[in-house]
């Protein structure tokens, strides 16, 4: 019996994925469950298994390749299987781009001709036909029929479409004719003005990671009405707060962060502004009881937000040993779906980085996310006193659609209240 190896939604947003490293091979023998592959999603390195038993007899899409959801990547099958008809119906997945790394074992590349109709229709010479005037049948109103992945070749090369005559059915440009274009040196128009020296620049792939954040930004800061509230904390109670804290926890080895005692009065803050802790639904604004807090993380390939649930119920220890678990399995992009989704609000920290101000963008539906900056000693007015202290300041950017200025204003204030006093989140 056929099995055909799908590229599967491993993740809830994943709409491609790129094959991080095959570990099974063609010919070897598959039991249903068996580990396929690694598949890097939009946020981290996923398994795919086997959904059949047989032998893998043709893998279709090499490591580093690229692939929607739905494309068949891969064939499993009885040896003796005819399987013709299942390569025939695979979608041909991109092709890697940039150089490969070490871990990659065979070439960045789709392992099979675009379409079927290619195989079908292989010319028996490879030189280019560059004639300006294709027939009618490779036009489509004006605009030449071409396989998307060949207009993508035609691009990178910088091969001309209008210059070659497809070879596919119906006088379609295929892969191979933009290929053997390119060998008889068919180029686009030079464009006017300026071009850089290659020496002068680097192109950088696109991970799945940094294509997921481009599209949820854009889908964000446009549609979404921003509006951003900042308020400047002294930070010296809470400071103090945390050497004590780390002073009981003695000779354990956990150490809580000032980061951590701030996400914990964050989601106590939430619990008493609900109408803070709330997502955009566009008929209604769903507002929660439980604080799912997301924290920012940066990555490699970007920033990706591992989720804290529950934050409310949990202790200023628990969140620290959550938040650096978490944190490691998503530089190493071991995080699973439900440990990056969920979240009803966010908080981004780039205190470390030395950046005292700043805003962020909020992530949808959510209807909030909390920018805090670096504390930093700071000379104030106490008691009509110059004095010293460690301020920080925190920006809060609100979606006017469900959170109004007062009542960001009051959830601020609360949040305030509570890192100035620390003893006030526990009550």
């Amino acid at each position: 019996m056929i099995t055909k190896v799908h590229m599967e939604a491993l993740s809830p947003t994943m709409e491609e994925g790129q094959l991080v490293k095959w570990h099974k091979g063609e010919g070897d023998a598959v039991s249903s469950g068996d580990i396929l592959a690694e598949i890097e999603t939009d946020k981290a390195t996923m398994e795919l298994v086997a959904r059949g038993d047989g032998v893998l007899r043709k893998v279709i899409l090499a490591e580093g390749g690229t692939a929607p959801v739905g494309d068949v990547i891969a064939v499993i099958a009885a040896p003796d299987e005819d399987i013709s008809s299942a390569v025939g119906d695979a979608g041909g997945g991109a092709p890697a781009e940039g150089p490969q790394t070490a871990a990659t074992s065979t070439p960045a590349r789709p392992a099979k001709s675009e379409n079927a109709g290619e195989a079908q229709a292989r010319p028996a010479s490879r030189g280019a036909q560059t004639t300006a005037a294709p027939p009618a049948s490779s036009t489509d109103g004006g605009r030449r029929k071409a396989s998307p992945l060949a207009r993508r070749l035609a691009e990178d090369l910088g091969v001309d479409l209008a210059l070659v005559q497809g070879s596919g059915p119906g006088g379609r440009i295929v892969k191979r004719d933009i290929e053997a274009a390119k060998e008889a040196g068919v180029t686009a128009p030079a464009p006017v003005g300026w071009t850089p020296d290659e020496s002068e620049y680097e192109d950088v792939p696109v991970s799945q990671l940094r294509k997921t954040i481009a599209k949820r930004l854009v889908e964000s800061i446009g549609p979404v009405p921003h509006f951003f509230l900042t308020v400047d904390v002294d930070m010296g109670r809470a400071v103090a707060a945390r050497g004590s804290i780390n002073a009981m926890l003695g000779q354990s080895g956990e150490k809580v962060s000032i980061n951590d005692i701030l996400l914990k009065a964050v989601a106590a803050a939430l619990r008493k502004h609900p109408e803070c802790n709330a997502q955009w639904h566009g008929g209604h604004i769903r507002r929660f009881n439980a604080v799912h807090l997301g924290v920012a993380v940066a990555v490699e390939d970007g920033l990706i937000t591992p989720v804290i649930k529950n934050a409310h119920l949990k202790g200023i220890s628990q969140i620290a040993r959550e938040v650096r678990e978490l944190a490691g399995r998503a530089r190493e992009k071991k995080l699973m779906p439900d440990e990056y989704t969920g979240s009803t609000f966010s908080v981004s920290n780039l205190g470390m980085f030395g950046i005292h101000e700043f805003t962020a963008i909020i992530n949808p539906p959510e209807a909030a996310i909390l920018a805090v900056g670096g504390a930093e000693d700071t000379p104030v007015v106490v008691d009509g006193e110059v004095t010293v202290r460690p301020r920080m300041r925190v920006t809060m950017s609100c979606d006017h659609r469900v959170i109004d200025g007062a009542q960001g204003s009051r959830f601020l204030a609360t949040l305030k209240a509570m890192l100035e006093e620390p003893t006030a989140i526990v009550v």
